[in-house]
């Protein structure tokens, strides 16, 4: 049985200080050394809780909704997410796309079928809620056939099934860094449950998350170590996150996309009256609250003080742990 945490972070600080403190493996594939535990698994009750509130994490909530944003527009583009995390440059071998981080083309154009995975599942859930089929493929054989692939996809598979009117996801990995790439991952991945399951009209179940190799790599050892520590006392359940309103939201997430390319192509500036004034419900206009905000930081604008201030109390407090400069700087500029 999986280990069961009511909210992600304490399953994260759970499963991270397993794997820092008690490894079953020290190896470095790549040359990357790094701690192992192989084949682990835990469940989160409720996975709309999938934030990470330590300030020793600096968790970037924007970056995580804009991934998740990446996914859904079915992009491969680099200059989309590349935006929102510059070193993901890395993992491209052609500067213009990216393969295997890229989830997105395989969730909605699968195989040299093009299958639109989305809509099949929906499909299979619709026709039997009881259906054990609704699986969406990520990982292709294909890519260990590249030579020096640099970019192979961690995910193998994501599962949806309901049970008792709510839908419960399950998340298949091949490998999962325990301490960086698994914080993105569940909070995707349980975006995308969460989108689904308004789109079907049912209540999100649980959410697990299923690792072969789970692993810290010691480049990130002195920071997980100082995550540890401050997780070390009591740690306070985290503010709860929000939820997406009842109903398809499809809609929204196109509109939300759309505002997305105008702002990072700082084509579109929005102030807070204009944010406030977006035909849109409050949780997606946060998270275009939170776009804005990115588009100060990059292109290097005055940061405008009442958008930060607009936002929820929960984003808010992950904004300025992460950029303490928008704290208070009204008339300054982004650094």
């Amino acid at each position: 049985m999986p280990e069961v945490s009511p909210h992600f972070q304490g399953a994260y600080l759970a499963q991270l200080r397993r794997t820092y403190d008690g490894p079953e493996f020290v190896n470095a594939p790549r040359g990357n050394r790094s701690r192992e535990r192989i084949g682990i698994s835990f469940r989160i009750d409720d996975p709309v809780q999938r934030h990470i509130t330590l300030p020793s994490r600096r968790t970037n909530i924007i970056f995580n909704f804009a991934e998740a944003l990446w996914y859904l527009s079915g992009s491969a583009s680099l200059d989309f997410i590349g935006y929102y995390a510059p070193s993901i440059a890395n993992y491209s071998q052609d500067g213009v796309t990216l393969s295997g981080t890229a989830y997105g083309p395989r969730i909605f154009r699968m195989g040299p079928s093009e299958v639109d995975q989305w809509e099949s599942l929906v499909k299979v859930l619709v026709a039997d809620r009881d259906s054990k089929r609704a699986v969406m493929h990520i990982f292709e054989a294909g890519e260990l056939l590249v030579p020096d692939n640099i970019d192979v996809a961690c995910t193998l598979a994501l599962q949806f099934m309901i049970r008792e009117d709510a839908l419960h996801g399950v998340g298949f990995m091949r490998a999962n860094d325990a301490f960086r790439g698994v914080v993105s991952d569940v909070f995707s991945f349980t975006f995308l449950q969460e989108l689904m399951a308004t789109q079907l009209g049912v209540d999100v179940g649980t959410y697990t998350h299923q690792v072969g190799s789970f692993h810290v790599y010691d480049s990130d050892a002195a920071w997980a170590y100082r995550v540890l520590a401050e997780s070390a006392g009591a740690v306070a359940d985290p503010p709860p996150f929000p939820r997406m309103p009842a109903g398809n939201n499809w809609p929204h997430v196109r509109a939300v996309q759309r505002l997305e390319e105008l702002l990072r192509t700082d084509r579109l500036r929005l102030d807070a009256a204009r944010v406030a004034g977006l035909d849109l419900p409050p949780y997606w206009r946060d998270v275009v609250a939170l776009l804005e905000i990115q588009r100060q930081l990059r292109h290097r604008t005055a940061v405008d003080q009442d958008v930060v201030d607009g936002l929820p109390d929960l984003f808010r407090s992950l904004v300025v742990t992460k950029w303490p400069q928008l704290a208070s700087a009204p008339a300054a500029e982004a650094a």
